[in-house]
């Protein structure tokens, strides 16, 4: 059965030439077909408001500027959405480190215990003069990250592996890890650089994102319904559009 929208038809050809664009969604074909059906609706619309269909998305553009209408989302707006959702405004904890990786592959013990030999006279050291941690860990680290000293940068918890994540916030800010950790990469010798508890992020902090964010979900509500309204008007055969 031909698909067709208020008596024209959306051919297969059309749909074939829709279908790249929608690729990436669960149901190609029918994305492909409801982007077409709502695209015609809303160049007929267009077309009876008077605006000039020479140029489709021009004529559409012009259209949605006149028809979505909607009242920008105010202060008071945020701070009542912001009350009602406290837990969409809390930050985990977090933390800074810097690490001295040696890596233990294979599993030949005595290689294994070669390394860790070596990762506890390096622990030495940098305990004894904590101030050449990034120098031992250009020399030394197999992580990418000793071109930086060893630093890793700021992560939440559950952002490294777990025995990494519990040294790290087990240990204060600005102390190195009196022992070696073992992980699946290997030896570490840690230096944490920064810890933050998490908590509640004020208001004042998220408003402008916040407001950003509610005005994007009211324009897309309000597009929904209007293309709803175009929907439940239309006389669509073949297809059944949701809701």
């Amino acid at each position: 059965m031909s698909i067709t929208v208020n008596g024209v038809e959306i051919t297969e050809a059309m749909v074939q030439a829709e279908l790249p664009s929608h690729e990436d969604t669960p149901n190609p074909r029918d994305a492909a077909i409801q982007q077409l059906v709502l695209h015609r609706l809303l160049l007929e619309k267009a077309r009876a408001s008077g605006y000039d269909n020479a140029n489709e998305g021009e004529a559409i553009g012009a259209l949605l500027d006149k028809e979505l209408q909607f009242a920008p989302v105010d202060e008071a707006a945020c701070e009542a959405y912001y009350t009602a959702h406290p837990e969409y405004f809390r930050q985990g904890d977090s933390a800074a480190a810097s690490h001295i990786l040696f890596k233990t592959e294979g599993g030949d013990e005595l290689a294994k215990s070669l390394t860790r030999a070596k990762a506890e006279g390096v622990l030495a050291e940098v305990q004894a003069n904590p101030a050449r941690f990034a120098d031992l860990a250009r020399e030394h680290s197999a992580c990418p990250s000793s071109q930086q000293g060893g630093a890793l940068g700021q992560f939440g918890r559950g952002q490294m592996v777990p025995e990494f994540e519990q040294a790290v916030f087990g240990t204060d800010a600005g102390n190195i890890t009196p022992n070696l950790v073992e992980t699946q990469f290997g030896y570490h010798i840690i230096q944490v650089t920064g810890r933050s508890e998490g908590g509640q992020i004020s208001l004042e902090e998220v408003k402008p994102r916040l407001q950003q964010y509610l005005n994007e979900m009211a324009a897309r509500q309000a597009m929904h319904d209007y293309l709803n309204t175009l929907v439940k008007a239309a006389d669509i055969q073949g297809f059944n559009m949701p809701g």
